[in-house]
């Protein structure tokens, strides 16, 4: 007997009216075990499925796929599918060689469930029944989440921060008020809050006080605006031990940014931890700042070379090269530079010195102490390459 025909023409008869349609991926779920589950659930519609995650039907309102726990990249693949991608079907992973950690990373990235493999006939059906008793999920299409650019260090010294947040307020102008966030996650030595003269500004320290609860916070209300209208969440004021974070943490915290705003930048310490590498994770683009000497040069190697190692390398990478001058090209070109790091620098931002120090220290908008500047030019070009993501999730037209 055909039963994965069977199924299909199960699924797709008119003449049965099904609450929920279920997509069955290769290795998740055995024809038998559909079988079964369908004499149980009526209202349930099973579907197997033969194209990639990529292209499932529309119809489809729970999603049923396998995932290996002894293969890294499918847990990453598989956890950045969830959060990047609010418009999919809901779904339900049946994990391999499964664990505590890998179970509650999937779980963290919005899977309504996690079976651990081989599945058993008692665990699939108390699963189907929480799934039926919720009744058919909500699909997310209308209301696009937000976008996350992480701004990485190539050492410290490199204004970075600056740069960023100068960025980030260029980038609130063309997103739109209330649209950027600026998430300071140097939790040593974050200076967002001084750059912007937002000192009394919600600290990352504050939202890590209501524990379990930090996903749930309105963000959109509860952080304080610029005057350019980008909200801020500064770093803490004292010095905060680096594991105040973890990836749990973080996925909760930046889940919740992205779903308040449509651009959040996040600005990292200039080390590697658990939770910032499930920061760059996230992010739909990673912005690697660096300046024009030796030391620097091999600090993007080592950077770069990290990244690669830790599987980042699939994600959008724009390598800056700020504070760049006369005397520093004397001392070392920029080609010189590029063909050490072995790639090219995507934007290099001018020194100006007096106009940067100036915003930095009122907490202004560089275009309000001098309009027209090398400086902004070369900002604006980043925040466009920034912005690209965030923009093109936005929706055409504001009517209900």
């Amino acid at each position: 007997m055909d039963l994965r025909g069977g199924l299909k023409g199960f699924a797709a008869d008119s003449s049965r009216s099904h609450a929920l349609t279920f997509g069955i991926a290769e290795g998740a779920l055995t024809e038998a075990q559909a079988a079964n589950m369908a004499g149980l659930f009526p209202a349930i519609g099973f579907q197997f499925l033969e194209a990639g995650f990529d292209n499932l039907p529309s119809h489809l309102d729970i999603l049923f796929t396998a995932v290996d726990g002894a293969a890294p990249e499918e847990i990453e693949r598989a956890v950045r599918q969830c959060k990047l991608n609010p418009a999919a079907p809901q779904t339900v992973f049946v994990l391999r060689n499964a664990d505590l950690s890998n179970t509650r990373a999937l779980l963290q990235s919005g899977a309504i469930d996690v079976l651990p493999a081989p599945v058993g006939e008692t665990a699939l059906a108390l699963c189907l029944e929480r799934i039926v008793a919720r009744g058919k999920p909500m699909r997310e299409a209308s209301r696009p989440i937000g976008q996350l650019v992480a701004v990485l260090k190539a050492g410290g010294g490199v204004g970075a921060t600056s740069l960023a947040v100068q960025a980030g307020i260029m980038a609130a102008r063309q997103v739109g008020r209330g649209g950027v966030c600026f998430a300071d996650l140097d939790l040593q030595f974050g200076s967002a809050a001084l750059y912007l003269d937002m000192a009394e500004a919600l600290t990352v320290s504050d939202c890590l006080a209501v524990g379990e609860f930090l996903g749930d916070t309105q963000f959109a209300t509860a952080l304080a605006a610029h005057g350019s209208g980008m909200r801020l969440l500064a770093a803490p004021r004292d010095v905060t031990a680096l594991d105040a974070l973890t990836p749990q943490l973080t996925d909760s915290l930046l889940t919740a940014l992205r779903r308040d705003f449509a651009l959040t930048i996040a600005d990292l310490p200039p080390v590697w931890t658990a939770w910032t590498y499930r920061a760059l994770q996230s992010a739909v683009r990673i912005v690697l700042v660096t300046r024009l000497s030796v030391p620097h040069v091999h600090l993007v190697r080592r950077q770069l070379e990290l990244m690669t190692l830790q599987k980042l390398d699939t994600i959008p990478l724009t390598l800056v090269c700020n504070a760049v001058n006369g005397d520093r090209q004397n001392m070392l070109s920029i080609r010189a530079a590029e063909r050490a790091i072995g790639r090219p620098f995507d934007i290099v931002i001018p020194e100006d010195t007096r106009v940067m120090e100036t915003a930095s220290n009122q907490g202004l908008d560089i275009a309000m102490v001098r309009r027209g500047t090398k400086l902004e030019k070369a900002i604006a070009q980043l925040v466009d390459v920034m912005t690209a993501e965030a923009m093109a999730m936005q929706p055409v037209s504001k009517t209900r």
